[in-house]
């Protein structure tokens, strides 16, 4: 639990900070400042000692005292005043001349009066008569008065600076790694300007939303004669998170259980969904590989269950590790006729770091050399030892082809959720996970979602990572659009101001105001860390290159979504050796670009696209530059290269030459044939034996041949570039306007 701040504290009873302070110090609870964080002892023993009645008490008695002791000061000084202002002077000052001029004067002016009213005046009022100073029709002098005015304030505030003064000498400034001017002024509570006149004469030209990092600041400080200290900053969205899943509404229900189904390569993990959500993906799939996570609801007896496919390949170590983190039940697809495999193990050890309970499919039981047995015997060496061998692992003979053992499979892992006691509360904001991101056309950045607890909205503003938006549509594993989604269930949204991070956590905040300033708030956090580890890259590239001990190998990574990026990441780490390391300084979503082929030349790096294309100035460049740019669409391959290449034996026999690219300006669907694409052909030219692959934002959706070439009515064998004509692909029917038909063949090169 994290440990309570003295301003959150102070809300409880009601007190100001500054205040509070002061009053845990006379509770002997040092605390230096608001910030400072209070251990539950502290809180425990603060808590049975002060008595808020009492101080309250005696708050207001002070307070009383103050006032009163103002009043009498008041009264002198009115008093004061008032003698000033009447001519009154001391009694050492003779007064008796000036007594005598005035009554010779009031007499003589009464006997006048009486004469001209006939003497009818009343004797008193000559009593009540004022006597007139000596001074009598000047301006009274106040100029004194003004002057001990004025040095009173000036004392005053004197003294208030010094008290100041000594208080920031006896307590440390807590500074953050990187702050703006006017926040190190607010800190210290000095004057900005002040700051900035001392940078100034350092030889830094800043203003005051100028960011400077904790030496400068300390360096300030020290100039004022002020003790400062280093602090990290405190991520207010994990903070938002943890208090969220610490708090329990009671409004909690049963939610559908989240299964990751994990295993080998080619073990049957897709096959095996696919037989129970009646979909086939893997058709879709290069190289029989599930490239990116996909997450399916199915409805079982009235009990519905969340699927995770996570890809089998030890190239998606991190998204299975990211697989096993939310789910609640790991599904382990093992081959009967293959047994135990590196990837198993790992999976195996994934889901024991993460805690979630196994349950083992043993698959393809319908296969001559299957041997159940033997996989149940493997599996004991790694801790998972099955019931009927007296363990606590279930284990399942499934068949994904002939599709035995499923409905027992589905069983199991329904009376493991109810074991589990899986509960969520619906009515709360939602909570959950990235579970993939990418860019589609017409939609912008859209990412798949986890709900993990409370219900999300369309309409709702969602923060993860450094990305947010406000959710505009909602989709679920079918296709439908949602309004709303609960716990469980997987979504796909749009709405998003960037692509976010597989992986991150996401939450619903009020708007979309503080959406965006907790984002960039995070960004902020990020940007000093993220630009020291890029000034270092670049400052000691060469250097490192040249060093005789280890040789780098810099690699860009370019991928149509985020989760293939962090695949070869993971899997290019791996190759490190103490002759050679990789660095994969820059991965983005999207085609290669112009800026990639200039890091790659100015860093010396290989370039891989993963399920993308380079674009035509991208081409240009790399070639000038002679920057050397890999394309795959299969993870594993690029792996390979890479290792052969570490190791020096990389000697490819064919290599691809791009022959011509056609641009799609109309669409053409015939009855019986398909879909005729009417192209131009933008540069060299189209042969009709030519292999093909359809780009769609640089992005490859499909490869594979042509089918037909016509020329208005004649077939032909090639179309040279600044001419037009239609193009049929094989098995391929959803050409768009504005795809892009690249043609190319592999030539073989001699060793």
């Amino acid at each position: 639990m994290s440990k309570l701040r003295v301003y959150d504290f102070a809300k409880k009873y009601n007190i100001p900070s500054k205040e509070f302070v002061a009053i845990l110090n006379k509770h002997n609870i040092p605390v230096k400042n608001h910030m400072s964080a209070l251990t539950d002892q502290q809180v425990a023993e603060f808590e049975e000692k002060f008595d808020k009645d009492k101080y309250l008490a005696d708050l207001e008695a002070d307070n009383k005292k103050e006032v009163s002791q103002d009043n009498e000061n008041q009264k002198f000084q009115s008093t004061s005043k008032k003698e000033t202002q009447t001519g009154k002077v001391p009694p050492k000052v003779p007064q008796k001349a000036p007594q005598k001029n005035q009554s010779n004067q009031s007499n003589q002016s009464n006997q006048k009066s009486q004469k001209n009213t006939g003497g009818n005046v009343p004797k008193k009022t000559e009593d009540k008569k004022r006597p007139v100073s000596a001074n009598q029709g000047q301006q009274p002098k106040v100029r004194d008065h003004s002057k001990k005015e004025k040095t009173a304030r000036s004392v005053y505030k004197r003294i208030k600076d010094e008290k100041k003064k000594t208080v920031q000498l006896n307590q440390v400034f807590e500074i953050p790694d990187i702050l703006t001017v006017g926040e190190l002024a607010e800190i210290l509570e000095l004057n900005a300007t002040d700051i900035i006149k001392t940078l100034m004469a350092s030889g830094s030209m800043v203003n005051i939303n100028q960011e400077i990092d904790y030496e400068t600041a300390a360096i300030v400080a020290a100039e004022f004669d002020l003790e400062v200290e280093a602090i990290e900053i405190e991520d207010v969205v994990s903070k938002i998170l943890e208090e969220y899943d610490e708090e329990e509404t009671g409004n909690e229900v049963l939610r559908p259980p989240v299964v990751t189904v994990m295993g080998h390569v080619d073990h049957g993990k897709t096959s095996l969904l696919d037989r129970i959500r009646k979909a086939n993906v893997i058709a879709g799939e290069a190289g029989g590989i599930t490239q990116h996570i996909g997450a399916y609801t199915v409805n079982i007896k009235k009990q519905a269950i969340t699927f995770i496919d996570t890809p089998g390949h030890e190239a998606f170590t991190a998204m299975r590790s990211r697989g096993a983190q939310i789910t609640d039940i790991a599904v382990l697809v093992v081959a009967a006729d293959d047994g135990v495999m590196p990837q198993t193990i790992e999976a195996i050890n994934h889901a024991k770091a993460a805690g979630v309970p196994i349950l083992v499919a043993i698959n393809k039981i319908d296969k001559p050399g299957a041997n159940p047995d033997r996989v149940k015997q493997e599996l004991t060496e790694y801790g998972l030892v099955v019931e009927e061998w007296g363990g606590e692992t279930i284990a399942v003979l499934v068949s994904a082809k002939t599709g035995e053992g499923i409905d027992a499979l589905l069983e199991m892992i329904i009376l493991m959720a109810e074991v589990e006691e899986l509960k969520a509360d619906p009515t709360r904001e939602a909570r959950g996970t990235v579970i993939e991101a990418q860019v589609k056309r017409g939609k912008g950045p859209v990412a798949s979602l986890l709900v993990q607890q409370g219900t999300l909205h369309v309409g709702d503003c969602i923060l993860t990572g450094i990305t947010y938006g406000k959710i505009k549509a909602m989709i679920d594993d079918k296709g439908k659009r949602l309004k709303k989604a609960g716990p469980s269930t997987p979504v796909e949204i749009s709405g998003l101001s960037d692509i976010p991070i597989a992986g991150d956590d996401f939450i619903v905040l009020e708007n979309e105001k503080e959406a965006r300033q907790l984002a960039e708030k995070r960004k902020d956090m990020q940007k000093g860390e993220r630009q020291r580890r890029s000034n270092i890259s670049l400052d000691d590239l060469f250097s490192q290159i040249q060093d005789g001990n280890i040789q780098d190998v810099n690699i860009i990574i370019k991928a149509d979504v985020q989760g293939s990026i962090e695949a070869i990441k993971q899997s290019l780490e791996k190759l490190d050796n103490e002759s050679v390391r990789i660095n994969v300084i820059h991965g983005a979503v999207g085609a290669i670009n112009e800026t990639d082929v200039m890091l790659a030349a100015t860093s010396n790096a290989i370039v891989i696209g993963f399920n993308v294309r380079p674009d035509k100035n991208a081409v240009k460049l790399a070639e000038t530059e002679d920057v050397d740019i890999r394309l795959y669409r299969v993870i594993y391959d690029a792996v390979e290269d890479i290792k052969k290449a570490m190791e020096g034996m990389l000697a490819p026999e064919f290599r691809e030459k791009v022959m011509g690219n056609a641009e799609v300006r109309e669409v053409f669907k015939i009855p019986s044939i398909g879909t005729i694409a009417g192209t131009y052909i933008t540069d060299g030219k189209i042969n009709r034996n030519d292999d093909v692959r359809i780009i769609r934002d640089g992005i490859v959706v499909f490869e594979g041949k042509i089918a037909s070439m016509r020329r208005f009515k004649d077939d032909v064998k090639e179309v040279n570039s600044g001419y037009e004509c239609g193009i049929g692909i094989e098995k391929y029917n959803d050409l768009k306007v504005g795809d892009n038909i690249e043609a190319f063949t592999m030539e073989k090169i001699e060793r």
